[in-house]
């Protein structure tokens, strides 16, 4: 019985939405899962040109994409989003939530507008695609999450960013146990620190020397080893992993 379940997964898993697909992790999950054959939907609330480069990208390496604007923190948005993907593909399968925001600001100091940004994006946009995913992905699907390994830690100035990831976590694991019954499976990715343009903005080289002596590994990861590991956990060889939460971090946090 389990093979057979596994069969039909691999089968049907053919349709992917990436949130914050036109840049960052979510434009590597999404160049990953073209070059497998999936058909995307980039999703994506800046960035237009992009996020057109992205699914051009996946369209000249034989694969299917359109770019699809949406705001996360509406509803409608996320509604309208997921209707165009099924208009396009006939059917949805898969969710990655990649979008995200991150601010530096004491929890004291954080006015309105930053709670309504820090967790509008990275907590109701996502409970919001995992709201509509509950109801669209067809039976053997898969959903990623993306949250952050500092969580476990809480770094002062990141209150914000990490109590709404946190959410995601707790989410993850509940909704993982809601959609068992149908084979869809939940998880999510925590990534560490990362070597992007944006971590290295305001650092000087040793201060970047110094983070990367605190990594086990000696060294910041990459974008392309986190986009990797979510792409892993939506294929068959992860068909048995379900609600948990894969930190990235190479062994730090």
């Amino acid at each position: 019985m389990a093979t057979t379940l596994v069969v039909r997964w691999v089968a049907m898993t053919t349709t992917v939405i990436v949130t914050g697909g036109s840049s960052g992790i979510g434009r590597g999950v999404c160049e990953r899962l073209g070059r497998k054959g999936w058909n995307v939907a980039v999703a994506y609330r800046h960035g237009a040109d992009r996020a057109a480069e992205t699914a051009t990208v996946i369209r000249e390496g034989g694969g299917a994409a359109i770019a699809v604007r949406a705001d996360v923190t509406r509803r409608s948005d996320v509604g309208a989003l997921f209707d165009r993907a099924q208009e396009a593909f006939g059917g949805i399968d898969a969710l990655v939530t990649c979008a995200g925001a991150s601010a530096v600001r004491s929890v004291a100091d954080s006015d309105d507008a930053l709670v309504a940004e820090q967790i509008g994006v990275n907590l109701l946009g996502s409970l919001y695609c995992m709201q509509e995913a509950a109801g669209r992905l067809r039976p053997g699907g898969g959903i990623v999450n993306v949250s952050s390994s500092a969580v476990a830690v809480g770094f002062p100035g990141l209150g914000l960013t990490l109590a709404a990831k946190a959410g995601v976590e707790a989410l993850t694991r509940v909704l993982a146990k809601e959609l068992g019954s149908r084979g869809v499976r939940v998880n999510a990715v925590a990534p560490g620190l990362l070597d992007t343009p944006t971590f290295r903005a305001g650092k000087t080289d040793q201060d970047l020397r110094r983070m990367a002596d605190q990594v086990p590994l000696r060294r910041l990861g990459e974008v392309e080893e986190v986009a990797e590991a979510i792409v892993h956990l939506l294929s068959p060889e992860a068909s048995w992993v379900n609600a948990q939460v894969l930190r990235v971090n190479g062994g730090y946090l």
